[in-house]
């Protein structure tokens, strides 16, 4: 549940955490957190809503209220992100770059924790039934 999704949102943070661009660093930790995202609404996925097309952010904070902190941060860091694909990475500090790495990183791990609390707590109950 999410290990696939969360194996590669970690996958995408090591490579930005030893990227040397900014601009690179950037969009591997904003990879990184829609990995994570995508794990969080795998694991909810009876939960999605069909209907309207939306954005994953809003899926996330629709699905996953604990999360809708995380979603609101990523979703408006998503205009930037953007930027950057397109090519405009003059816009993107280190520091900037650094600090989205350390969210993203501070996301992946908060979501791991809960879905291996959620597992060992299905694991614990179907033990007693």
């Amino acid at each position: 549940m999410g290990d696939d999704g969360l194996g590669r949102a970690r996958a995408a943070l090591a490579g930005a955490e030893v990227a040397d661009a900014a601009a690179e660093r950037y969009l591997l930790a904003h990879l990184a957190a829609l990995r994570v995202a995508a794990a969080v609404l795998e694991a909810r996925a009876h939960a999605t809503p069909t209907g309207r097309l939306r954005n994953v952010w809003q899926l996330v904070g629709e699905v996953a209220p604990e999360f809708a902190e995380w979603a609101g941060f990523f979703a408006a860091t998503q205009a930037k992100r953007q930027a950057v694909a397109a090519g405009v990475t003059a816009i993107v500090s280190h520091r900037e770059a650094d600090d989205l790495v350390r969210d993203a990183r501070a996301f992946h791990d908060e979501v791991a924790r809960r879905l291996a609390g959620a597992r060992r707590r299905l694991w614990h109950s179907s033990e007693a039934g």
